[in-house]
């Protein structure tokens, strides 16, 4: 059979029925991205998953693997899970066309041969609102991305996998961990891996030190829910603040090194100014959605490791200390790295080496260690 018609064979055969693509982790499409750095091949992947109240829809994400043959063995998984990048269908990692460099350790991860599997959580690059933070539904999706992934033969994905993630993604690992056991049986969690991870939603909504990114993260969270979950703005701000809140969410996506532009600084004061008086933690039903979808470390499996910079500005390092010691008092082993100097934003850039060894262990089957005592 001819190269090219092999690769359309190939495509078609990626492309699931009208009927799959109402299933949790059923494979709808997936494209070859052209732009794979050397020894990597990647695919744009559309799945079904559910949503928080468990209705079929669709999610996009990516899929990225070694290349060569795998016929000796299935490849292990990673669960990459993307921090803010903003609320709006726009600001999905996978529509970035440099995505494959710029997320942390992608290279190292394909490298020591694991398929790394990064889903842009519901309403990122697909229909519907993103829900900052809805932990239930994220975790979903990032399950059926994994599950979606053994669709693409190419890649080799087997069903073991370890979840990593950074900030919005480091809470989405924590309840992607939470739910696998329940939501997807047929996968086996090996480890997770959190960095700078929003545990504690209403503490960390208070305590952020950085208090602009504070405000912004804020107006991404209240936005986010209202529109899902009905909860009104109005319980919290002026009409006037209301239009603030929705302009800011609807038209700003998150850009590490982009300059932002007037009306967002202008609109960012603004929601600070307003939020001065405000605990978002102690206003119903704000303090219930942040209370549901917080992380209880009794759900979360081990073995676990936490990644924390005491000079995050952003997650505060007491909230997430905090976290660690509850865990620990259930009396499990914990790996909890404490970083020092390491700016938010580069959590898990900054801890890459020292989680990857760690997860290496974790699929050797290698003792878990234990720093629970220092922490």
């Amino acid at each position: 059979m001819p190269g090219r018609l092999r690769a359309l064979v190939a495509l078609v055969a990626l492309a699931a029925s009208p009927a799959q693509a109402q299933q949790a982790g059923s494979l709808v499409s997936a494209q070859p991205m052209l732009n794979a750095p050397a020894g990597m091949q990647a695919w744009k992947i559309t799945y079904g998953t559910t949503d928080e109240n468990g209705r079929a829809i669709t999610a996009t994400g990516i899929v990225a693997a070694p290349t060569g043959p795998t016929a000796s063995r299935i490849r292990p998984v990673i669960a990459w899970t993307h921090g803010a990048w903003g609320i709006a269908q726009r600001c999905a990692p996978s529509l970035n066309p440099a995505i494959l460099t710029l997320s942390p350790a992608l290279g190292e991860m394909v490298a020591r041969g694991y398929v790394v599997v990064a889903a842009d959580y519901p309403g990122l690059g697909s229909p519907g609102q993103h829900a900052l933070l809805l932990g239930r539904e994220t975790a979903h999706s990032v399950l059926d991305a994994v599950r979606a992934a053994r669709g693409i033969p190419a890649a080799g994905s087997g069903h073991a996998f370890a979840v990593w993630g950074e900030s919005q993604g480091g809470h989405a690992a924590l309840w992607t961990a939470a739910e696998a056991r329940r939501y997807a049986p047929d996968l086996s969690l090996t480890a997770t891996a959190a960095a700078a991870p929003p545990t504690d939603l209403a503490a960390n909504l208070r305590s952020g030190s950085d208090l602009n990114a504070r405000a912004m993260l804020t107006t991404f969270a209240v936005y986010s829910w209202s529109q899902r979950l009905d909860a009104p703005l109005s319980t919290l701000f002026t009409p006037s603040i209301q239009g603030v809140v929705t302009r800011l969410a609807q038209n700003n996506c998150i850009e590490l090194n982009g300059k932002p532009r007037l009306g967002t600084i202008l609109g960012v004061v603004a929601v600070r100014n307003a939020l001065r008086s405000k605990d978002v933690g102690a206003i119903r039903p704000w303090s219930v959605i942040a209370r549901d979808n917080s992380v209880d470390p009794r759900a979360v499996p081990g073995p676990l490791m936490i990644a924390q910079s005491d000079a995050d500005k952003i997650v505060a390092p007491a909230v997430t200390r905090d976290f660690a010691r509850r865990y620990c008092r259930l009396g499990r082993p914990l790996r909890y790295l404490r970083m020092t100097g390491t700016a938010h934003e580069n959590s898990a850039r900054d801890s890459a080496k020292t989680t990857l060894d760690w997860i290496d262990a974790r699929f050797a089957g290698q003792r878990d260690s234990d720093d629970c005592r220092g922490i």
